[in-house]
């Protein structure tokens, strides 16, 4: 069974209407930009430990992604907290997608031989591991399964679950190779977000934006996407009560859905304006804020990197 047409009006959220307009079935995510403390620290621990390569840097910024494309850009602020352990409003995680399982396999042994820690999860349409950087910023690095293995319900809703990794499969999986950075095809995959209420998120997210809900019954959870994926963004009240990310803090700044042309990125416009977001120009793309802060840009596809 796949997503078809319809899904959007599946498992409808109280008070949520059907957008008037979907992202495309293209939509991509381009970067995230994070506020960090100690810009060499962070690159240490995102070159050695991530295995993403430097693209560009100056005196307090750097950009590193994987096969020419930018997935992170770090900025240094000194002196901001790191995350508390409960975590703030903002950002739950960025996930860095592997293009196949045997890199996820070489990743995870590359773990083992730094002995840096990580936990695991099957989640049925990806498998993935999770690490915090030297901030407290959350970051999950995973492969997804083909789509012909996903499994939906009546509702159209694709199943996912928080399962053990089978650990030793995904290590089979990389047949002895060694991981050696990041490899080309290597993606910002998707973005997740600590919100402060499920409902105002999916007034944003998906009937302003115009994301479609793929997942709606995980527990205080909802996940969106474009063109069927998984999730392009997920949005969860695990920590909710507590306060939005600030300046002071170690935080995401930005992140980016990167759309195919200049005319989607104008629908894109017309549709958050009309839901009474306000909505920035810059530089051929915009700039807009989710109701706890969070900064969103959206590009067209020339215009990334």
């Amino acid at each position: 069974m796949t997503p078809v047409e319809g899904a959007t009006a599946a498992g409808s959220l109280v008070g949520v209407p059907a957008p008037n307009f979907r992202l495309p079935a293209e939509t991509q995510l381009g970067k995230v930009v994070l506020q960090i403390a100690d810009l060499e620290r962070s690159l240490g621990y995102y070159t050695r430990v991530l295995g993403l390569e430097l693209v560009a840097r100056d005196a307090g910024t750097a950009l590193l992604g994987a096969g020419g494309r930018a997935i992170v850009e770090l900025q240094e602020k000194r002196g901001v907290a790191p995350v508390p352990r409960r975590g703030l409003l903002g950002l739950y995680h960025f996930a860095i997608l592997l293009p196949d399982r045997a890199a996820l396999g070489r990743f995870l042994t590359h773990l083992g031989d730094l002995n840096e820690r990580a936990g695991a999860s099957d989640h049925l349409v990806s498998e993935a591991l999770y690490l915090q950087d030297p901030d407290g910023l959350g970051i999950e690095v995973y492969a997804d399964r083909g789509r012909e293995s996903w499994v939906y319900d009546a509702s159209r809703q694709v199943a996912m679950a928080t399962q053990p990794l089978n650990v030793e499969s995904v290590v089979a999986a990389a047949l002895g190779e060694h991981w050696t950075g990041a490899p080309p095809g290597t993606t910002l995959g998707h973005v997740h977000l600590h919100v402060g209420d499920i409902d105002q998120a999916a007034a944003f997210y998906h009937n302003a934006l115009g994301f479609d809900k793929i997942v709606w019954s995980y527990p205080g959870a909802l996940f969106v996407s474009a063109g069927g994926y998984h999730h392009h963004l997920g949005l969860n009240t695990w920590a909710a009560g507590s306060r939005p990310a600030g300046e002071g803090d170690a935080r995401l700044l930005e992140w980016e859905i990167v759309l195919p042309t200049a005319a989607d990125v104008d629908a894109a416009l017309q549709s958050l304006s009309s839901a009474g977001v306000a909505v920035t120009k810059d530089g051929g793309g915009l700039v807009a804020r989710d109701p706890w802060g969070t900064q969103l840009r959206i590009i067209f596809a020339e215009q990334e990197n």
